[in-house]
């Protein structure tokens, strides 16, 4: 169904949440709100072919409607006795997302759980995956929860994060920014959407740097960090324990 939640007038725009409203219209709004989305979840399929460990376990935190979880599931093999744990503190996302897993013949066993990302247990853990999902997370929060996704991670293991970035230069900032919205109008995407959205997610998604991000994945006890990709303001980096 296609994405039009912004494409009338409304009186107040209030903050943007994951809703029934939001929840049916995802995927599009996913394809055309996300510059290199389609190469962030292929590449979660290829990082779970090759880093996923034996009789371990796989997440997909903030799993929305599961299509990450939906790529790693495709390239784990049954052999592997590998389990894949999906959870989202959104009711309607937890919903269509079972529903859609429902809908695809696997081996690979899939549990979908509803809470908060914050009370969540880690563990045995080869594969972790934070797609767009630590950018809603309150920033006072967001050390202890990837120290603790750390923690939970066998050696060798990776974290992938997705987030859209903020720079100190503000020149720099507002030139990404035009650009993107400009991916946005050539998405279909009117004047009044980018603007209605731009307010509901103002106080809800909250952006860090790119150094930030890499700063917190160093003194959270990961080995490694880098950024893998970037299109505009969006990026996506790897970590390894």
């Amino acid at each position: 169904m296609k994405d039009q939640i912004f494409a009338t007038p409304l009186e107040q725009t209030g903050n943007f949440c994951f809703n029934e409203q939001v929840a049916e219209v995802f995927h599009d709004m996913a394809r055309r709100s996300i510059p290199g989305y389609q190469t962030i979840i292929n590449t979660i399929g290829s990082l779970t072919a090759k880093y996923a460990q034996n009789n371990s376990r796989l997440y997909d935190l903030g799993c929305s409607l599961g299509t990450a979880t939906i790529m790693m599931r495709k390239n784990l093999k049954k052999e592997q006795n590998c389990r894949i744990i999906a959870i989202d503190n959104s009711q309607p996302m937890i919903n269509r997302c079972r529903n859609i897993l429902d809908s695809y013949r696997s081996d690979i066993p899939v549990e979908t759980v509803l809470g908060d990302l914050n009370d969540c247990e880690i563990c045995n853990a080869s594969v972790v995956i934070l797609n767009f999902v630590l950018q809603f997370v309150d920033p006072d929060k967001r050390d202890c929860l990837i120290k603790k996704i750390h923690d939970g991670m066998n050696p060798g293991g990776i974290l992938l994060v997705s987030e859209k970035l903020v720079y100190e230069d503000r020149k720099l900032d507002d030139f990404l920014m035009e650009l993107y919205w400009d991916f946005k109008r050539n998405n279909g995407y009117s004047e009044l959407e980018i603007s209605q959205k731009k307010d509901a997610l103002e106080n809800v998604l909250i952006r860090n740097t790119e150094k930030e991000h890499l700063e917190r994945f160093e003194k959270t006890g990961f080995k490694t960090a880098i950024k893998w990709f970037q299109c505009y303001n969006f990026a996506s980096f790897i970590a390894i324990k």
